[in-house]
């Protein structure tokens, strides 16, 4: 199914960097309601080559991009740099768009008044969940009709259909918020509130924001660290399980995307034509190692969504971090700044071609891309629509198979977590592969992180379970072919 023309971003500089598509609004549109598509483990190969997959990588790296500081040279022929953080002006005087979704979401948090949680013995999560789930389910229409201009909600749509834009967004909004069924909450449904923001971008919900990042970091700042903060009171009030965890082997049992947007906070400063920088840190930025100094972390996390993330672990976990959180705490021993924690990608713009060139390198995008996107436990209840498409995205190029991907788990054991592996997790994008690292070189371990050396604090030893796999599949997408380098 086509989507209506998409309207093209304005062009600042010599560079092009991967913006998610502004649909036509004069153009009809057939709507779909968004169905889960991903059954068993081998449907996650075709996830990985769908439109859906390309346009959450493009989302994820636009906002990625706009959280990394700004510097310009002043008046005064210096450089003057700007940074972006938790409770600035983006969060306190955003444009109104932001501001309704802000609304929306502290009207949500309201309903957790009226379903206290259940004061008797329970094993895992709260069932009064169950309760504040309902109300939501029941409530999210009128929240949508409140809080979204009908242009958002009827867009394009064609006359005597029953479909129409708002049930897309319904399904993406609800998905945001865990599983009433399971009580419990993950990687995925924090997934599915990226998603609801995609499909308001290409509805045309930002437009009263400023290009060139700004209404990017309305989005992060404004409401997605928001919905983070509903999405840990809910934890805490309902003690909801973590879904889809990997245990002590994960990198956090709730959460991912403030990582990728809390390191390209602190990362070194870039101009609005550079790429994002692959090493290096803000001046003055809190250095990696500082995450385990829980008097520390209670500062920054007022100020940073990393450090905020790693404040709600301190929360919920108690005991040493490199023992509760083995993946950040060798992160943290990185040594080459925040830049290379983040390390997504550098660009640049062969126009005589039309080509755009993508040096993807290892770090947060990389990891989410093996710890979530394929991972079967947590995308099998992505739902696809026509926002978010499970067609297939005519230039990617076919999968290849690694022993990851033959094994994923079918739907019947995907409640069980996978045990630990030593090899390459998942299929690893163009826009989360290392352009130093070959295809055919040795895998990545689940149990550390994929870019630096070992902590120099001790931690605790990875359960050995299969042999190291070598080689990782890559999905090719139009936004991430070089001309200058073999794809594949």
């Amino acid at each position: 199914m086509q989507a209506p023309p998409s309207v093209q971003q304005p062009k600042t500089s010599g560079i092009e960097f991967p913006v998610l598509e502004t649909w036509d609004s004069s153009a009809q549109h057939r709507f779909i309601k968004p169905v889960k598509q991903i059954n068993d483990g081998p449907d996650v190969a075709k996830f990985l080559t769908s439109k859906a997959y390309r346009d959450i990588g493009i989302f994820i790296m636009q906002l990625n991009r706009a959280m990394c500081p700004r510097k310009s040279v002043g008046s005064d022929g210096k450089d003057k740099i700007q940074t972006f953080q938790i409770g600035s002006e983006y969060e306190t005087q955003p444009e109104g768009s932001i501001r309704k979704l802000q609304e929306m979401l502290s009207k949500m948090e309201s309903y957790i008044d009226e379903a206290p949680p259940d004061q008797g013995p329970r094993r895992f999560g709260n069932i009064s969940f169950r309760k504040w789930y309902q109300l939501l389910e029941e409530r999210v229409a009128g929240l949508l009709q409140e809080f979204l201009p009908r242009s958002v909600l009827y867009f394009g749509s064609e006359g005597g259909r029953n479909v129409a834009a708002a049930d897309e967004l319904t399904s993406y909004l609800l998905g945001g918020f865990g599983s009433a069924q399971r009580l419990d909450y993950g990687t995925g449904h924090e997934l599915s509130f990226l998603a609801f923001l995609g499909c308001l971008w290409k509805l045309g919900a930002f437009k009263d924001g400023k290009a060139d990042g700004e209404i990017e970091r309305g989005i992060v700042l404004g409401v997605f660290e928001p919905y983070l903060r509903v999405v840990r009171r809910l934890i805490l009030t309902y003690t909801l399980e973590p879904a889809g965890s990997h245990g002590v082997w994960g990198l956090d049992d709730h959460s991912f995307q403030p990582y990728i947007y809390g390191s390209a906070q602190l990362s070194r400063a870039i101009t609005e034509s550079e790429p994002m920088p692959l090493e290096g840190s803000l001046f003055r930025a809190p250095k990696p190692a500082l995450v385990v100094k829980s008097e520390y972390v209670e500062q920054e996390r007022k100020r940073n969504m990393y450090f905020s993330a790693i404040g709600f672990i301190n929360d919920v976990k108690k005991g040493p971090f490199w023992e509760h959180s083995p993946i950040l705490f060798d992160i943290s021993g990185i040594k080459d700044g925040w830049g290379k924690i983040n390390k997504v990608c550098s660009m640049s713009l062969f126009s005589i071609v039309k080509m755009d060139a993508l040096m993807i390198s290892q770090g947060m995008i990389k990891m989410f891309n093996a710890e979530v996107l394929s991972k079967f436990p947590v995308v099998q209840h992505f739902p696809f629509g026509s926002l978010f498409s499970w067609d297939q995205d005519p230039d990617a190029s076919v999968p290849q198979q690694t022993a990851h991907m033959v094994n994923q788990p079918s739907s019947a054991t995907s409640m069980m977590p996978p045990p630990p592996a030593a090899g390459v997790s998942g299929m690893s994008a163009p826009w989360a592969q290392s352009a130093s690292t070959s295809s055919s070189g040795p895998g990545l371990s689940q149990s550390r992180a994929p870019w630096g050396p070992a902590h120099p604090v001790p931690r605790p030893s990875q359960p050995q379970n299969g042999a190291a796999v070598r080689g990782s599949a890559v999905t090719e997408a139009p936004w991430t072919r070089s001309s200058d380098r073999p794809s594949g």
